[in-house]
């Protein structure tokens, strides 16, 4: 689901990736207005190894978050502080976060996005492929116990990971209505380690251990661990993460 390659952060869009034979994002002429507008060289997700230093992130383990002004991370966690969802929210807005390991030679998007579209098709679902920042965007309309709701899937293929993250509501319209979400995207960092993975396992995300110790006092007090943070020094409050949806 994702694709690009890195010089300091991100290579420019024609040239050869690092890493991997990744297919290159769409060019800037076959873009919608706003993603050739924001189609700049040096985005992420980075990888750990190529991250911009100064930058205030919640560490999740595998994946480093950004802490930008108007954005709630929230995430669902077992006991032991093992994270299940991680979700971003801004507004009437949500960025769901996932990250997978992928085969050193190739990225995995095309047949992931391939997949995903098929399951959605066979759940009556239409969706459409698009170009996006990153390449190839599937966007689809789907019913939920609130009515319906625009998700827009976007993948980046990295060095031996890939990041899936899911826009729902406004967001998968219209990206200018959240742009501290996708601040966040651009500013993410993955953390693979250097342990072989199978292909698609999903990479270890954990809570810091403040918030791993809240999770536990809720599990604790019986209520299902769900937390939420502001910042990665943030305030934690007891507050329900969005119901988790298809990604």
């Amino acid at each position: 689901m994702f694709s690009r390659q890195r010089s300091g952060r991100h290579a420019k869009a024609d040239a050869p990736r690092r890493g991997a034979e990744r297919r290159p994002p769409a060019e800037a002429d076959d873009l919608p207005p706003e993603a050739a507008a924001q189609s700049p060289v040096d985005i992420g997700p980075y990888d750990q190894a190529e991250a911009p230093a100064g930058v205030a992130r919640l560490d999740l383990g595998a994946l480093l978050v950004p802490a930008i002004d108007g954005v709630d991370l929230r995430v669902q966690a077992d006991a032991e502080g093992i994270i299940q969802q991680v979700v971003l929210v801004h507004g009437d807005s949500a960025l769901q976060l996932g990250v997978f390991a992928a085969p050193r030679g190739e990225g995995i998007w095309d047949e992931v996005r391939a997949e995903i579209r098929k399951s959605l098709f066979d759940d009556g679902v239409a969706a459409e492929e698009e170009p996006g920042v990153y390449g190839t965007e599937l966007r689809a309309r789907v019913r939920t116990p609130e009515g319906l709701t625009d998700l827009r899937f976007v993948g980046v293929d990295g060095p031996r990971w890939m990041v899936r993250g899911v826009y729902q509501g406004p967001a998968a319209i219209d990206p200018d209505t959240a742009e501290p979400l996708v601040e966040c995207l651009h500013g993410l960092v993955v953390a693979r380690g250097p342990e072989a993975k199978p292909v698609r396992e999903p990479l270890l995300l954990r809570l810091p251990r403040e918030m791993a110790d809240a999770a536990a006092a809720q599990a604790a007090d019986g209520a299902e661990p769900s937390l939420t943070a502001t910042a990665p020094s943030g305030d934690l409050k007891r507050k329900p993460s969005p119901r988790p949806r298809r990604a």
